[in-house]
């Protein structure tokens, strides 16, 4: 673990940027100077990105079809981009879902056998997050099980079948394509989706039940991409309390005026509105409801979301980076993180004069070091 004296730089505080210097040691940040000064003037020190929702790791574990046996490989390379991109605390939301494949049980077992053993080898936090399609009815006996044996503290809810076409009995796009991705027929594929939908009322109360086994766990638990405000209420009722990517503003203001967390896509940060057409989350930052910003499909943008805030002037720096920073530690109950103040663990990114990540520190250890920074660092 570092123990240094930062001098020179413009660090983040509770209250703004100082240039007071910040002590690093046993893992913390010091509340006294330790002994061994590093000049790194020219940087910006902040508090490290707590990702509360991410999976751009997909990639690193399964890079093509039938590559998917070194999965502590692949997790030790999503670690490196996490680290690459000032991310000290990463949530890999992992799916269980009816598409099957790489989001199915049997590969969701080994994302999370692999995380809960090799995560504690690495230097950023991993933490492991199951999202899970609703109408997969017949996992819902054995998933409470699951959920403890992985290890998994964190649950999120989908519903992502195509219910208008299969009402209508209308085969949705790609499904030839989804089909084969899992392995399966196509008509057998089809016939599965309708199968599912014709039990949609028998979901809420089976949810009803989940939710409450869950909640006597200490699971924490969201729904995604929240619609209505009605919806919102309902999982509300149910203990889940986190909104992530809600899709309307009604859904959004119901979810922010009644206390829960609301998680919005850095993506849709950066790319200035929803590639699905849903809601901006710049509206929904504008109007103050958002609580975190996440990667969801892509790493580097929660910092180019907070830098975009900032400069545009929708808010001052310290509050643009507390969205990806502070506000994401406290959605996830991490108290003990998410601030560069004495006591907390010494989680953070340095920032060149690009505003390039040049450093990622977490828990006191390097994870990601680059360029001039390294030699100011071992002189």
């Amino acid at each position: 673990m570092l123990t240094i004296d930062i001098t020179g730089a413009e660090v983040l505080g509770p209250q703004g940027f100082h240039r007071d210097g910040l002590s690093l040691g046993d893992g913390v940040i010091a509340d006294a100077p330790v002994g061994r000064s590093v000049d790194l003037s020219g940087f910006r020190v902040l508090p490290g990105i707590v990702d509360v929702h991410g999976d751009g790791f997909e990639r690193h574990l399964a890079p093509r079809r039938g590559a998917m046996k070194q999965m502590a490989e692949g997790l030790i390379a999503a670690e490196a981009e996490l680290a690459a991109n000032g991310i000290t605390t990463g949530v890999l939301a992992q799916f269980v879902s009816w598409e099957g494949g790489l989001r199915g049980m049997e590969f969701a077992d080994q994302v999370f056998t692999a995380i809960r053993d090799t995560a504690g080898g690495l230097v950023t936090d991993l933490r492991p997050q199951l999202r899970f399609e609703t109408h997969l009815l017949d996992n819902y006996a054995g998933l409470p099980a699951r959920i403890a044996e992985w290890g998994v503290s964190y649950v999120v809810f989908n519903d992502h079948l195509p219910h208008a076409r299969l009402a209508e009995g209308r085969k949705p796009p790609r499904l030839v394509g989804q089909a084969l991705k899992a392995q399966r027929n196509p008509e057998v594929h089809f016939q599965m989706l309708l199968d599912l939908h014709a039990r949609r009322a028998e979901v809420p109360v089976a949810l009803d039940t989940l939710c409450a086994e869950l909640d006597r766990m200490g699971v924490q638990m969201g729904s995604h991409d929240d619609h209505t405000a009605e919806a919102r209420a309902a999982w509300r009722a149910r203990g889940v309390k986190v909104s992530e990517f809600p899709e309307t503003l009604d859904a959004a203001e119901a979810a922010s005026g009644a206390g829960d967390v609301v998680i919005l896509g850095a993506p849709n940060l950066v790319r200035g509105g929803s590639h699905k057409g849903n809601v901006s989350a710049l509206d929904v930052v504008s109007m103050g409801m958002a609580d975190a910003v996440a990667s969801d499909y892509h790493y580097p943008s929660p910092r180019r979301a907070a830098l975009m805030l900032a400069r545009s002037g929708v808010m001052d720096f310290a509050a643009a980076w507390s969205l990806v920073s502070a506000g994401p530690a406290r959605a996830l109950g991490l108290d003990d993180r998410g601030v560069l103040q004495a006591g907390k663990r010494a989680d953070l990114v340095v920032l060149d004069s690009a505003d390039r990540v040049a450093m990622t520190v977490s828990g006191g250890r390097v994870s990601y070091l680059s360029g001039d920074i390294a030699a100011r660092l071992v002189a």
